[in-house]
């Protein structure tokens, strides 16, 4: 058997991606390599939603150079949207590339690949808009685990002015349900009882293709009797629906949790950004979402130092993360990116303003996020086990070490005597309840209930 690794930057969207390439690439042979040192293949799948995920596409592809040095044979791709961004200049700027493949183009991976073990150079970056995912191929094996990630769209029509994800990923185009609830219930009969469907905004599911919007087809997911929790990433809140709204009292499968990005807490960059909402509809949605489920866990995403914010509009951002009290965030400094229209905006802030800014979100976040979890001291929480695994702390001591997350979104750490390791190891990819002892700044610890 050939090996092959897949180092992958990015989003959800790009995880999932990487398991329908190793699903393809099985029909030639290929098996999972975790280190790049040993493989015969060495796929990228890159990430250019900041500058910082295309600089670390380029480090890696810097270190694997030497594999080509050496003359052991090794075959070098690159994917995902750097590659659609960039196409032929990163043959430019890494000649030992042997090929280049776009979002668009993961299905023809396989005659791709075979070209290049044959010695060609490839860039295919064409995409004709089809989605068409290997997920549903009857004759291609399933990834496995507990948990696992499922596209229900591909695109975006939203063209946020910061945002290269439509020049990337293509226009907006939803899959017809009937793909999406064969390809959850085979991988559900592999094993998968916790399912999150991805798209890069799934409130609009159903606008362009699908046969139906993205709260019926929740229902459809639940109806599936091997699935025990359903996750969903990532939500407009432009598109945010009431009907959606009130799954979360009616779906019992439903993830007590909802990432909603809001990026500014002021309109005037709110507009900036061509976000189509403003501050107050923002708010009015959250208070509608806890008035449906009082319980639910919510995170979001900001971007600190967009072109032209003033202290005021700054201020304005951080007001609204003590308002809304996030459960977490996840901040960035903003970046410029090649071709989006804020690239050209003037009243750039400096490195050292953004990262200050930047900071101080964290800085709040990281006291409301302890706050909340100490609410969870005490409570019996149920757990999908993610990891369970005998080793050494920092002091040098074995144990059983057990990682999940709970119905909601947090992160639960289980410690048990290293004897029950035989035991315990069967335990990954069961739910189990965990009676939480100890919050911790950006997880929980607890023991088995």
């Amino acid at each position: 058997m050939k090996s092959v690794n897949i180092y992958t930057l990015g989003c959800q969207m790009n995880v999932y991606d990487s398991e329908q390439i190793l699903r393809l690439l099985s029909s030639l042979g290929y098996e999972n390599e975790e280190e790049p040192e040993n493989a015969d293949l060495i796929i990228l799948n890159t990430c250019s939603i900041r500058q910082k995920a295309a600089d670390k596409a380029f480090s890696f592809l810097g270190r694997i150079k030497k594999r080509k040095e050496t003359g052991a044979g090794v075959v070098i791709g690159v994917g995902g949207c750097v590659a659609q961004q960039e196409g032929r200049q990163i043959l430019k700027r890494a000649p030992y590339v042997d090929f280049v493949f776009g979002t668009g183009a993961i299905h023809r991976l396989p005659e791709i690949v075979k070209r290049a073990e044959s010695g060609e150079k490839l860039v295919d970056i064409d995409d004709n808009g089809d989605i068409i995912e290997p997920g549903t191929n009857g004759n291609l094996p399933d990834t496995s685990g507990s948990s696992g990630f499922v596209s229900i769209m591909r695109g975006c029509d939203n063209f946020c002015t910061y945002c290269i994800v439509p020049f990337v990923r293509g226009r907006e185009h939803s899959r017809p349900a009937e793909d999406i609830i064969y390809e959850i219930k085979r991988r559900a009969k592999k094993g998968m009882c916790e399912v999150t469907l991805l798209g890069q905004n799934v409130n609009s599911y159903g606008s362009r293709g699908g046969d139906c919007d993205f709260a019926d087809l929740l229902y459809m997911v639940a109806e599936i009797k091997d699935i025990r929790r359903i996750r969903f990433a990532t939500s407009h809140p432009k598109d945010l629906s009431d009907k959606l709204i009130n799954c979360f009292s009616k779906i019992d499968k439903l993830c007590r949790h909802f990432h909603i990005p809001v990026q500014s807490g002021s309109n005037s960059v709110l507009k900036k950004m061509n976000r189509k909402y403003t501050r107050e509809h923002y708010l009015e949605r959250i208070n509608s979402l806890r008035k449906v489920c009082p319980d639910i866990e919510l995170s979001t995403d900001i971007i600190a130092g967009f072109p032209g914010e003033t202290e005021s509009d700054f201020y304005e951002t951080c007001d609204l993360v003590e308002q809304v009290g996030y459960d977490s965030v996840f901040a960035f400094a903003y970046s410029d990116r090649p071709g989006t229209r804020a690239s050209s905006y003037p009243m750039k802030l400096s490195v050292e303003e953004k990262k200050k800014r930047l900071n101080e979100i964290l800085n709040i976040q990281n006291r409301i996020t302890r706050l909340k979890n100490n609410e969870s001291l005490g409570k019996k929480l149920e757990i999908l086990v993610e990891k369970v695994e005998l080793k050494q702390d920092k002091d040098s001591c074995e144990g059983v070490f057990i990682s999940g997350r709970s119905f909601g979104n947090r992160i639960v750490h289980i410690r048990e005597n290293p004897e029950k390791y035989e035991k315990l190891k069967a335990f990954k990819g069961r739910l189990v309840y965990s009676e939480i002892t100890e919050a911790l700044g950006h997880s929980l610890k607890g023991r088995l209930a």
